[in-house]
């Protein structure tokens, strides 16, 4: 079996509260060998390491990054950046720690505010840019002004999460050595460009995710509770090898190594567990 990984998952989220240590245990069952939690605001940076640690006895490869995501800047502190700075350095020698994140710009909810969310965000990449760390990305609506960015510092790569943006803005990611999340969103046949994006880009420019607990794939949409879950994975990149007309072991396999092409920590986090070897 090709191992699976969930390369965007808010295990830290009060979904989970009443059941995290099913919902990991379900992700195990399942063949997913780790998640990649991504911290949201300053205040959750200690407990998305713990959770990474903690998660790591059934999901081996589980990891995290640190970041402040532009929905949560109305929230943000200026001195909450030098907060990111101070805990990236401090998470330099855990090797569960792989980059920087959730960072980004949403131009959908129109109550962000622009100026803010741009300060924020380039902060953050000056951070990533100083420490040498690709960033997980969060390019809703948001393509090109985020390309824009990129293109003006030296940023090693990264993962456009959620990728829903045109075919000529994948070049550009491409171009910078992003690859690009494809999950639950995809499984919707309603969502034709997601799809059409899934079975016609590159087959190195993808990986997987589920970004649970939200954006459930459509066998979860009709249930009374439709959060989503890591374990739900394996039955994505089924959908993904569908669309492609690819082996799903093959699929699995190809958006791994791209995954950790992208993420070399998590690459060197995997060499070094036996458990996956």
């Amino acid at each position: 079996m090709a191992m699976c990984l969930d390369t965007h998952c808010h295990l830290d989220a009060s979904e989970f509260d009443l059941d995290r240590e099913a919902v990991i245990e379900r992700a195990a069952a399942t063949g997913v060998a780790g998640v990649l939690i991504p911290a949201v605001q300053a205040k959750d940076f200690d407990a998305v390491k713990q959770l990474a640690q903690h998660a790591a006895h059934k999901l081996p490869a589980t990891c995290y990054t640190l970041g402040i995501h532009p929905m949560y800047t109305p929230k943000a502190q200026k001195e909450d950046v030098a907060r990111l700075k101070q805990a990236i350095e401090e998470s330099l020698d855990d090797p569960r720690f792989v980059g920087v994140g959730e960072i980004g710009l949403d131009y959908f909810v129109p109550e962000l505010d622009e100026q803010t969310q741009a300060y924020y965000f380039e902060e953050q990449l000056k951070l990533a840019e100083q420490f040498n760390l690709p960033v997980i990305l969060h390019v809703r609506r948001s393509q090109d002004a985020i390309i824009k960015a990129l293109r003006a510092r030296k940023i090693s790569g990264g993962i456009a999460h959620a990728f829903n943006g045109s075919f000529q803005q994948a070049e550009n990611f491409i171009k910078l050595n992003f690859v690009m999340g494809f999950g639950g969103a995809m499984t919707h046949p309603r969502a034709l460009q997601i799809r059409r994006l899934a079975k016609e880009l590159p087959a190195t420019s993808l990986v997987l995710e589920t970004d649970a607990p939200d954006i459930p794939p459509v066998w979860l949409s009709g249930e009374t509770v439709s959060r989503n879950e890591p374990g739900e994975l394996p039955q994505i990149s089924s959908e993904l090898a569908q669309l492609r007309g690819a082996l799903v072991s093959q699929t699995q396999h190809i958006c791994t190594q791209n995954t950790l092409r992208v993420i070399p920590r998590w690459q060197d986090l995997v060499n070094s567990t036996d458990q996956l070897n």
